[in-house]
């Protein structure tokens, strides 16, 4: 099935299930969470509020949202603490807010979980973007696809495999753990085996088209996920670096 394809029926379910999507904002300053209240109920979500860290802990757990919109400077438990401790417990996409505008934020976000980021200040409009995108790539079978997965169980080459249902990833018969980025990178990889993906092919695929980060995000994640998958990060054997273009993964 073409990514296009994909993109396309998933689009169509996100706007069936749209009016009905859960978001979860934690943050402390009491005139922006009106603003994120009144534009995303005027967009059809739901919203609930958390003023500090172990509220939005007990919200997450209770409510089980579609979404988190996160800020990283909240009472009682930070917000890079509470993005840690809701991404061992789930999945759900967090789209973390910072009023940090250095790299270092924002790799630390994405490091420990975040789906997303957006730096303070920020027009209401572009949030709205940011929710629609990451929701559009929430889902498993949203858009990490450049080929045919719809019929395949279990990837494998002669030391990794996924099982896509499970999402079970072994590594030398080991199982390892992997952050929810790592997982649709290495399985992108592994259905495009031999093939070389460009860094903007790898960050539409996995990212979207709409994400407003740029290409170093995945040279960021191929260490994190050599780290894991690799016997010697430093002379990977697996995922090869294809100079100028981007990388391919060898059986």
């Amino acid at each position: 099935m073409e990514t296009t394809t994909i993109m396309l029926i998933y689009s169509q379910k996100l706007i069936q299930r749209h009016i009905m999507a859960k978001i979860l904002v934690v943050d402390d300053e009491q005139n922006l969470v009106d603003s994120l209240q009144y534009s995303l109920r005027a967009e059809g979500y739901e919203v609930a509020i958390a003023k500090d860290g172990e509220e939005a802990l007990a919200k997450a757990r209770d409510l089980l949202p579609d979404l988190i919109i996160l800020d990283l400077m909240i009472p009682m438990i930070s917000g890079k603490d509470v993005c840690r401790i809701i991404r061992k417990e789930s999945n759900v996409p967090i789209l973390m807010l910072t009023a940090k505008d250095n790299e270092i934020d924002r790799i630390v976000g994405l490091e420990i979980g975040a789906d997303d980021y957006i730096t303070k200040p920020f027009s209401m409009r572009e949030l709205i973007a940011r929710i629609h995108g990451v929701l559009r790539r929430v889902t498993w079978g949203g858009n990490a696809s450049l080929g045919n997965r719809s019929d395949v169980k279990v990837l494998s080459t002669a030391r990794i495999s996924i099982n896509t249902e499970s999402h079970e990833v072994l590594v030398s018969g080991t199982s390892i753990s992997l952050k929810p980025k790592e997982y649709e990178l290495l399985t992108l990889l592994m259905l495009n085996k031999g093939k070389v993906l460009s860094r903007n092919q790898i960050l539409n695929a996995v990212w979207g088209y709409d994400f407003y980060g740029d290409t170093r995000t995945i040279d960021v994640h191929i260490r994190w996920l050599r780290e894991k998958i690799e016997e010697n990060p430093s002379s990977p054997d697996s995922i090869q670096t294809v100079r100028g273009v981007g990388y391919q993964l060898k059986g």
